[in-house]
């Protein structure tokens, strides 16, 4: 237990070093307004993982402890969840991604607006973050914390790296070294990450295929509705109504289209999440 839990703790370590060091090094070399256009856009693109991962993580781990044992349900207990993770975040790195102007002027205010660049560099690293961070919840809870620490002793470097080889740029390299690095490390982390389990290759690309093709969709009518949603006002309207259009599409096809909905509802029932009337009035109708 005590081995366990010190492999935790430097794993814990080792990543909070690391995804720190950036605003160490922009401190240090172009001062503080750099570090706090940086630091704004850092704080507000993390608000999602975080908030998602450490709620899903805690419903998700024990879970997947208690099937540690049985390889074939491990997997597909792992797949449901990552599913639904995948199907939160993938809308919102959309979102951060097409909306990035709009979201700092309603969260921030307008004299941020040198954030929005830096917060837009960094939305991809809400989605690789999904990817990889569910895969931690299965290497621990099913025995491999040393390979989840030596997974963290890899990504450590590649990331400093990234944030050195982007800082000469200031605070919009070090954000786009930060995004390439994470990046480039997905797949190397994720064939490592279900390496010796029943887990394939083929099934994490159709449990991300499904999601991923439902937001292209959303943002396409997103762009379509871009000329009559770019004159609204003020910004917190016009952000209303585009992140509508585009979450909404997104659902339709994602639920209907790709017939995700009794997958979901069915997880939620599961993991006691669903409200107790709609569970009843499921058992009722079933």
């Amino acid at each position: 237990m005590l081995l366990f839990g010190g492999t935790i703790t430097l794993n814990s370590v080792v990543m909070y070093v690391a995804y720190n060091a950036d605003k160490v090094l922009l401190g240090r070399f172009w001062g503080s307004e750099a570090l706090g256009i940086y630091g704004r856009a850092y704080q507000l693109i993390n608000l999602p993982t975080e908030n998602l991962n450490s709620t899903l993580g805690s419903v998700a781990f024990p879970a997947l402890s208690r099937v540690q044992d049985d390889p074939e349900r491990l997997r597909r207990y792992f797949l449901k969840g990552y599913s639904l993770f995948l199907a939160l975040v993938t809308p919102i790195t959309m979102g951060c991604a097409l909306f990035a102007d709009d979201i700092v002027r309603v969260f921030l205010g307008a004299k941020w607006h040198e954030a929005s660049a830096v917060f837009r560099l960094m939305a991809p690293t809400i989605i690789i973050f999904a990817l990889v961070n569910p895969l931690a919840w299965l290497m621990v809870a099913s025995g491999r914390a040393g390979r989840s620490l030596r997974i963290a002793f890899v990504i450590a470097p590649v990331i400093v790296l990234g944030y050195v080889i982007g800082l000469r740029n200031g605070p919009h390299g070090v954000a786009a070294g930060f995004s390439t690095a994470m990046a480039l490390l997905v797949v190397p982390i994720v064939w490592w990450a279900k390496h010796g389990t029943l887990i394939t290759g083929r099934d994490i690309l159709s449990t991300v295929m499904k999601p991923f093709l439902s937001i292209l969709l959303g943002a396409a009518a997103t762009w379509a509705a871009g000329d009559f949603v770019a004159h609204l006002q003020p910004t917190f309207l016009r952000l209303v109504v585009e992140s509508g259009i585009l979450f909404g599409v997104y659902l339709l096809v994602l639920l209907f289209g790709m017939k995700q909905m009794a997958v979901y509802v069915d997880l939620f029932r599961a993991t006691g999440l669903l409200p107790s009337r709609f569970r009843a009035a499921k058992g009722t109708a079933a």
